[in-house]
């Protein structure tokens, strides 16, 4: 039996072919509209959950198998953790093969990631109430103000970096403001999976070192530039 090719009729609509359904003329894909938009937000990252994404996660329940064989042919693995309804990819690591890389990690400054590290800490401890963690943007940078040096002769930059670092947050989708929250955010289950215990526990006793130094006003401005790697322009 002759097999049906992929098109879109003169009206524009989809045909439905041997291969599935056309999303576009001369689409050549096999996979339905709903599967390539979960695999498309599976490689924009950082991840993809239930709550974020309603419509995607049941798609991705049913799809894992294909899912996972396609995001095996680019050397990515997919990971899902059923009790947070978070997944995300990582790259595969094989010594046996060489491996080309497609997936980059994130440079973040020294007062990004002592936001990251607060944000997981909130995370631990709203998961402990059964509660969602949410924080405001205010928390956020008051947070951070413990880091700014004594000294500090150019504060107008240090305040642009603690922005920076909010900004970052949401750029990564490990925040997402809440509606009419008056720049309250809600933070994304993924922090817990995308940092390890081991690495969380360093980067928490190297902030602790700093802030007491801040605190007994000894950070400066020198401790300040040896921690920290300026993104800005």
């Amino acid at each position: 039996m002759e097999s049906s090719s992929i098109d879109l009729d003169s009206s524009g609509e989809r045909v439905e072919s041997g291969l599935g359904l056309a999303v576009f003329r001369g689409d050549t894909g096999e996979l339905p509209l709903e599967t390539r938009r979960v695999f498309v937000q599976l490689l924009l990252g950082p991840s993809l959950d239930a709550q974020r994404q309603s419509k995607l996660w049941p798609v991705l329940l049913r799809d894992e198998r294909v899912l996972r064989a396609r995001l095996h042919e680019l050397f990515l693995e997919l990971v899902i953790d059923h009790d947070q309804q978070v997944a995300f990819t990582r790259q595969v690591v094989d010594p046996e093969v060489d491996v080309p890389i497609l997936l980059r990690k994130a440079t973040l400054t020294f007062i990004q990631s002592a936001l990251l590290l607060y944000l997981r800490e909130q995370l631990t401890q709203a998961d402990a109430r059964g509660e969602r963690a949410v924080v405001s943007c205010e928390e956020m940078i008051e947070h951070l103000a413990v880091f700014e040096p004594e000294r500090n002769a150019d504060r107008a930059k240090f305040a642009r970096q603690t922005q920076g670092a909010v900004d970052r947050a949401v750029q990564l989708n490990l925040i997402r403001k809440l509606r009419g929250g008056e720049d309250r955010y809600e933070v994304s289950p993924t922090l817990k999976l995308l940092f390890p215990a081991e690495e969380i526990q360093e980067l928490a006793r190297t902030y602790s070192r700093l802030s007491e130094r801040a605190a007994r006003g000894e950070l400066t401005e020198r401790d300040w530039d040896d921690a920290v790697a300026s993104e800005e322009p």
